[in-house]
């Protein structure tokens, strides 16, 4: 028989056995739940952190009948390119037609990616065609009548190229001397490159020539891909925008979306005009 103390002593032992059990269960219960090490844990997705993509162009662009702002008496237009910055003074008085014409395609950034496919030595650079099909597509048949020439095609002087009488419709070229004979023809300047920007302009690639083939239909029906492919080194505007005076934004439209060089070649004789064809 065990004595009073014995009896004592084993009651204590089981009460204290009875509190342990429990207690290292719910101690363990936490680390069953917690994540496996801190590289594979998710952090909380933030509402809005997601952006939609931004569209290639200004949807804008895809209905050129709306696009018919008045210009300013003046403006500026700030071009960035691959060779460099320069900016252009339209003076409407000297074209109305074409400084409205320039002035909306510049507000819904047409020229934006532009490729300057066409650079005449001591003659004219030339660009103006959208690198973007459905682009070209919407503007294939939008042409404006000419102006009168009140201004002269001196060194600088922004122009619309154009196929004939009344074809005016995006390309444009920079004189890049006095082509005074271009008055003859119905070439009607509406601007000029301000400054040292003609620095910028003389640069653009010229080595391939006037006589590259390089194909405007093409470009027009497959974008810059094309160039980007057969002619490389030609340089690109990448954005041109009006700077002065700061244009009021339009409401968008709505729309469902659907090598090493060669030697530079010598000034051709008799230059092609700056045709949009």
């Amino acid at each position: 028989m065990k004595s009073p103390l014995q009896n004592a002593v084993l009651s204590m032992a089981l009460a204290l056995a009875s509190l342990t059990v429990p207690a290292l269960g719910s101690a363990q219960t936490p680390a069953t739940n917690a994540p496996k090490s801190a590289t594979t844990t998710k952090k909380p997705a933030i509402a809005g952190a997601a952006t939609a993509t931004r569209p290639a162009y200004d949807r804008a662009l895809l209905h050129p009948a709306l696009l018919k702002d008045k210009a300013p008496d003046t403006y500026v237009v700030k071009f960035v390119t691959t060779r460099g910055d320069f900016t252009v003074t339209v003076t409407r008085s000297l074209a109305p037609l074409g400084a409205d014409r320039f002035y909306n395609l510049v507000k819904h950034h047409f020229y934006d990616n532009a490729v300057v496919f066409r650079a005449v030595p001591n003659f004219v650079t030339q660009f103006g065609i959208s690198s973007y099909p459905a682009v070209s597509t919407a503007w294939k048949k939008t042409e404006i009548k000419d102006d009168p020439v009140t201004g002269t095609n001196k060194k600088g002087s922004i122009v619309f190229a154009t196929a004939g009488a009344n074809t005016r419709t995006t390309q444009v070229f920079i004189n890049l001397k006095d082509n005074a004979f271009l008055d003859k023809t119905g070439f009607a300047p509406f601007g000029v490159v301000d400054g040292d920007g003609m620095k910028v302009v003389e640069m653009f690639y010229d080595q391939y020539g006037d006589n590259a083939g390089i194909d405007q239909d093409q470009i027009e029906k497959t974008g810059k891909p094309y160039l980007d492919k057969s002619f490389p080194k030609l340089d690109v505007i990448k954005t041109a925008t009006i700077i002065s005076p700061v244009p009021t934004p339009t409401a968008p439209v709505h729309h469902t979306p659907a090598a090493t060089g060669t030697a530079k070649p010598k000034p051709a004789a008799a230059p092609k005009p700056p045709t949009n064809q």
